[in-house]
């Protein structure tokens, strides 16, 4: 589906100075307003700050009910956005809009993403491969066995694993992506400091070490029951396919299971026992289309994943936005020093320094001293030093 996002050129994270990005902050914070309502005021409005400032006349002139208009006026009188911002901030919490590089591609394809996305811990462009692993909180041991084994698979072929950080086979998913060494995803029906279910804080912490905890809601937001069937569609929103392990007849998962079909994504079920509760609904999917998951190579061929460790490391050497494209344009087999390339592309020295470093993780450049750098090709600097 076409998403109702803005389809507009990015150039780097930097496009939405923190002074702007706090009014799409504000609007998370008035209830009635999401994907559609707040595209209709950026489209009206042009940005974020007029449309926060713009009179209750002037917001239902917009389209939005006088009703939701005063809402928006109560919001904007009762809360203090730069303090929500700096309490994010030191509560480890980035914010991503639609307007920012980073957003995840795979869920701005969706319609309706989420304008706003709250992260503790990091995202990557590897994590544009990723696969969601969810089913029952009442695991069985063959769930349990099945989750694990898939999710290893997934993690050693450089697939990121996406859930919901609930009990049962979304723990168990995690948890096994972390032991191979692989990165996961954990998005929350919760804002992303409050932690739910509370058992789940240390495993939240590990995930934050090699992936991202995620939500729409607003921090502060408590894990409440009508939260966590919305939040379904960001799990299958960011993956490129959805397996449900086990699943009850009334199971999250099957929630997720039908985002993931109005999303196009593919989905895969783990048949069960006939007579198995947690595998009723699992065994329902199949009969109704879903491909029956009987061993973890079965994703990894549907979806052309086996070469995917492979592909990692072209990306690895791939330029991921503009900076670093006119870096290694730039750069060659004689160092250049960091002021030069400000100079050069008259660029701040932070964005620069920030975008070296990125480079340098990457393999893409490396620094040979005095603050110098070269270009990297094919594993090797291209630096000539003299020998005489």
């Amino acid at each position: 589906m076409v998403a109702s996002a803005p389809n507009r050129q990015l150039e780097d994270l930097s496009k939405l100075d923190m002074n702007d990005r706090r009014y799409w902050v504000g609007f998370t914070l008035v209830k009635g307003i999401g994907a559609v309502r707040l595209q209709a005021l950026l489209d009206y409005f042009g940005t974020a700050e007029s449309a926060w400032s713009a009179s209750p006349f002037d917001l239902v002139a917009a389209g939005l009910s006088p009703k939701l208009a005063e809402r928006v006026l109560q919001v904007r009188n009762s809360v203090n956005l730069d303090e929500v911002i700096s309490q994010a901030e030191k509560n480890g919490i980035r914010i991503l809009t639609w307007e920012d590089a980073e957003y995840p591609a795979h869920l701005k394809e969706i319609d309706q993403p989420p304008p706003v996305l709250y992260l503790r811990g990091d995202l990557t462009a590897e994590d544009g491969w990723s696969v969601a692993v969810v089913g029952t909180r009442a695991v069985t041991s063959y769930g349990r066995q099945v989750t694990e084994e898939l999710a290893t698979v997934l993690a050693h072929n450089g697939v990121t694993v996406v859930s919901g950080l609930a009990r049962g086979v979304d723990a168990v998913a995690h948890s096994a992506a972390l032991k191979a060494g692989g990165r996961t995803l954990a998005v929350l029906g919760s804002g992303v400091d409050k932690i739910y279910p509370p058992e789940h804080r240390s495993l939240a912490e590990k995930i934050m070490s090699q992936g991202a905890v995620i939500s729409d809601y607003a921090p502060g937001t408590p894990p409440e029951s009508a939260n966590f069937p919305p939040r379904n569609r960001i799990i299958s929103g960011l993956s490129m396919a959805v397996v449900v392990v086990e699943a009850g007849d009334t199971s999250g998962a099957l929630i997720t299971a039908e985002f993931a079909v109005e999303q196009g994504r593919d989905v895969f079920a783990v048949p069960g026992q006939v007579y198995a509760p947690q595998s009723k609904g699992a065994n329902r999917l199949i009969a109704n289309g879903a491909k029956a998951l009987l061993q973890p190579a079965d994703v990894l061929e549907a979806l052309d994943l086996t070469r995917n460790v492979e592909r990692r490391e072209i990306r690895r050497a791939v330029p991921s936005n503009a900076t670093e494209a006119a870096l290694l344009d730039f750069l060659n087999t004689e160092p250049k020093h960091v002021d030069d390339l400000r100079a050069q592309l008259e660029l701040p020295i932070e964005k620069i320094s920030a975008a070296l470093t990125m480079m340098e993780l990457k393999g893409m450049v490396r620094q040979v001293g005095g603050m110098n750098y070269v270009a990297v090709r094919d594993g090797q600097a291209e630096y000539k030093t003299d020998l005489i």
